[in-house]
Parts: structure tokens; C-alpha cells; sequence
């Protein structure tokens, strides 16, 4: 199934794996504030931006189960301007969060036609944040897989071991009835995937501080120097149509297209599910001083700032994420550890923090000079670029990071990842929130 994919992976850490299905259902599944096509197509646009077609396909046949109109699919010039209006913060969560401001959250609440209340605001941003940190997590464990006629493929699904998808969820203490939920949803996507990839058959396809400074100083030029090797491009070049040389199969990227009757009848690559392509990650360090200061902590955090306000304007989402966060900082990790000679919580504080330092964000309390000590040059390498810029993520960044280490260890440095991704990209959206409150 195409589910478990993703939930094999994760199945490596039980626990984990519950706490996030939790996570994900509510957000998809349960009440809240957003209509339900809604939260598909906001899905499309958050994957569509690091071109994830694993996500997009999953979410287009959720899209159109939840009775979403079909002609949306055809791109954002077909959505309603409300929806529209949302790929500024989309693009610029994404790849520098640190960028938005209070004036995007202004300009989104205050369009008299077309305005957002906070609370349908505050949704979208945890499902924007949710799939791009997603998108990283499949990128780097190589889930996303070959698609139909064109695909990429250059990642092969990896199975974890002798644990099937049942044993890994209900050994988590997953309930019953989100398993049955969830392996029942696996099942009628992959279904009607197959029906999709026989009627795309038939038709035509359509083409087309100082130490941190230092730190991501040595980063930046590290990974220029092994991008050769494993792939890392620099730029803000992104594989989609205008950029030829990264993207030589212009049906490479897939997705059903609907006419106006609801029949599938075309399909065409990821670019009209996003605006400004171009738009990508740039290293923090080299930002104007005068223009984007570093985020320090200690003024505004998950646990004393972002954890309250998600949780007063999106009914228990706040206590949801959080359990997923104490969730991935408790795994076990004392092989990693004891490999790198370490004390664990030192080895996932490593981790955590130069991911965040990635974006701007400071730890007053910690010496970042810690991060070279820690982390070996490949895996930097590849954090970055799971990070920053999963697309380009290639199997053979992840078969060279780590030789020694066991997959299911890989498996817990991309679940920090995607964790660490998703709580900045929260943490600046809900700074920018309560600066426009105030």
C-alpha cells in the first residue's frame, strides 16, 4: 500500500509511529476549522513545493474522496483566491522561514472577501509545516517511489526487515480502530492509484552568533565541495519546467488531472501546484544583518510561547505535536551515541540544533562548536540536504552516510529531522501570528 511506505519506515520506532498517526488523523480526519478538500489541496500545494509526487498523488485522490472540486487539480489559477492567497507563506515556510512577518499574516486577515479567520489560519499553517517536513522524511528514507509511466524511481521503497506495517503499528499501542482506519485507507488509495495508472496508460501525457556563523560558514562550503559526489546542487534551481538541466524527462512529475465531467483524463508535472519556482533555500549565514535577525529561544519558544497559542486557536492540536515532539527526543539512540562517544541526549541535541541553527534559529545555551565535534562530514551533508532541499536527496547519500549504522538508526535521524524542520517552521509562523495579535 502507499501508506505504508511511509508508516514501514516509521515503524522502526513504534512509539513514534502512533504518536504521529494520531497527529495526522486528527489534522486530516477530525473537526476543526477547515473544510476537508480543503486540507487536501493545502497538503498539494505544501508537497507540490519540494515536488514530492508521493504526497501529491496520495492527497489528490484524498482531495477528490473528500469531494473536492476536480477542476482545483488543474492548478492555482483554478482554486479560489482564499486558497490562492496562501502560496505566499506556503513558499516562503518552505525553503526561509525566516522571512515571514506579521505583515503576511495582516495581509491574509484582513482581505475583506477573501480573509482568513485566525483559527482557519492557524490549521493551515500546521498542515503547510506537517507536509513539508513530510516531504523530507520520504525524500530521505526513499519512499518516494516510481509513479507510473515517466517516474523518477531513483529510490527504491526500503522494507523494514522481518517487521510487516501490522506488527510495527499494533505493537506501538495503536488503537484498533486506527489501524483498521488506516490500513483501510492504504488499501482504497492503492486501488485507486492502480485504476489512475491504467486509464494514464492510454492517454497522451502531457510534457512539462560567530560559531554558528562559522559552522554553517565550513557547512555551506563542505557541501559545495562534496555536491559532486552525492548530488548536492547549489542554487535555487529546483528540477521543474524553466530549469532544463535539472529535469531532462519533462513527464517525470505526475499527478491525475480531471475535465470538467470529473473523468481523468491527462496528467502533467507539479508546476501549476506552485508560483515563483525559483524560490529556494539560501544559506542563514549569508543573510543581510540588517535586515533578518537570528531567532533566539529564549524570547520565543515551543514549550512557553507556540505550544499555547496553536492550542488556543486549534483545539488540542498543540498537545498532538507535542507528544510528537517529547515523542522522537525520548527513542532510544544509545548505539548512535556510543558510536560517536557521546551521551545520547548530547547526540539528538547535536542533531536538533544544527538543523535549527540551519534556519536561523539560536540556542543562547549551546556551543555550537559541538556540531562539528559530533557529526561526522557526510552525515552534515546529508542532514543539509534533506533539510533544505530533499528533492535532490539521492539513494546514494543515503547508503554512504553512516555505513556502520543500522537502517532502522537512519530511520531515527530522519524522524529529527522532520521533527526539528517541522517546529521551526511553526515557531516563526506562530511568532509572526502573535506579533500581528499584539
Amino acid at each position: 500500500g502507499r501508506l505504508e511506505a511511509v508508516t514501514q519506515q516509521m515503524g522502526y520506532h513504534p512509539q513514534y509511529l502512533d504518536s504521529f498517526l494520531k497527529t495526522q488523523h486528527y489534522l486530516m480526519h477530525m473537526d476543526g476549522p477547515l473544510p476537508f478538500d480543503c486540507r487536501h489541496y493545502i497538503a498539494i500545494m505544501a508537497a507540490a513545493r519540494h515536488q514530492c509526487r508521493y504526497l501529491v498523488n496520495l492527497h489528490v485522490l484524498q482531495f477528490l474522496r473528500a469531494g473536492g472540486d476536480p477542476q482545483w487539480l488543474r492548478g492555482l489559477d483554478f482554486i479560489p483566491p482564499k486558497l490562492r492567497n496562501l502560496n505566499e507563506i506556503n513558499k516562503i515556510l518552505a525553503h526561509r522561514p525566516w522571512l515571514i512577518t506579521k505583515e503576511h499574516i495582516e495581509k491574509l486577515l484582513k482581505i475583506s472577501e477573501w480573509s482568513w479567520s485566525l483559527a482557519e489560519l492557524v490549521h493551515a499553517v500546521v498542515l503547510l509545516a506537517h507536509c513539508h517536513a513530510l516531504a523530507s522524511f520520504v525524500f530521505g528514507c526513499g519512499c518516494e517511489q516510481d509513479e507510473g509511466p515517466g517516474g523518477r524511481g531513483s529510490l527504491k521503497p526500503l522494507s523494514p526487515g522481518n517487521q510487516c506495517f501490522c506488527e510495527a503499528t499494533t505493537s506501538s499501542g495503536c488503537s484498533q480502530e486506527l489501524l483498521r482506519l488506516n490500513r483501510k485507507r492504504s488499501l482504497d488509495s492503492c486501488m485507486e492509484l492502480d485504476s489512475l495508472r491504467e486509464r494514464m496508460q492510454r492517454i497522451h501525457v502531457e510534457t512539462e552568533g560567530r560559531e554558528e556563523t562559522r559552522l554553517l560558514q565550513q557547512d555551506r562550503e563542505e557541501g559545495e565541495g562534496q555536491g559532486a559526489g552525492v548530488g548536492v546542487q547549489d542554487g535555487n534551481s529546483y528540477g521543474v519546467p524553466g530549469a532544463p538541466e535539472h529535469c531532462s524527462d519533462p513527464s517525470a512529475v505526475l499527478f491525475p488531472l480531471a475535465d470538467s465531467n470529473g473523468e481523468v483524463t491527462s496528467a502533467t508535472n507539479l508546476a501549476c501546484y506552485m508560483q515563483d519556482p525559483d524560490f529556494g533555500y539560501q544559506d542563514f549565514a549569508r543573510r543581510n544583518e540588517d535586515q533578518t535577525q537570528v531567532f533566539r529561544v529564549q524570547d520565543y519558544s515551543w514549550e512557553d510561547h507556540g505550544f499555547s497559542l496553536v492550542n488556543r486557536l486549534y483545539s488540542d492540536i498543540g498537545h498532538l505535536l507535542d507528544e510528537k515532539f517529547r515523542m522522537v527526543d525520548g527513542l532510544q539512540s544509545s548505539a548512535m551515541a556510543k558510536r560517536q562517544g557521546c551521551e545520547p541526549s548530547v547526540f539528538k541535541r547535536g542533531i536538533w540544533n544544527y538543523i535549527h541553527c540551519m534556519f536561523g534559529i539560536r540556542y543562547d545555551d549551546y556551543d555550537y562548536a559541538e556540531v562539528n565535534q559530533l557529526l561526522e562530514r557526510m552525515l552534515k551533508v546529508y542532514i543539509k540536504t534533506v533539510t533544505c532541499y530533499p528533492e535532490k536527496t539521492n539513494s546514494e547519500m543515503f547508503d554512504r552516510f553512516w555505513k556502520q549504522f543500522k537502517h532502522s538508526e537512519k530511520v531515527h535521524v530522519n524522524l529529527l529531522i522532520l521533527e526539528a524542520r517541522m517546529q521551526a517552521e511553526l515557531l516563526y509562523a506562530l511568532q509572526a501570528i502573535t506579533q500581528y495579535m499584539i
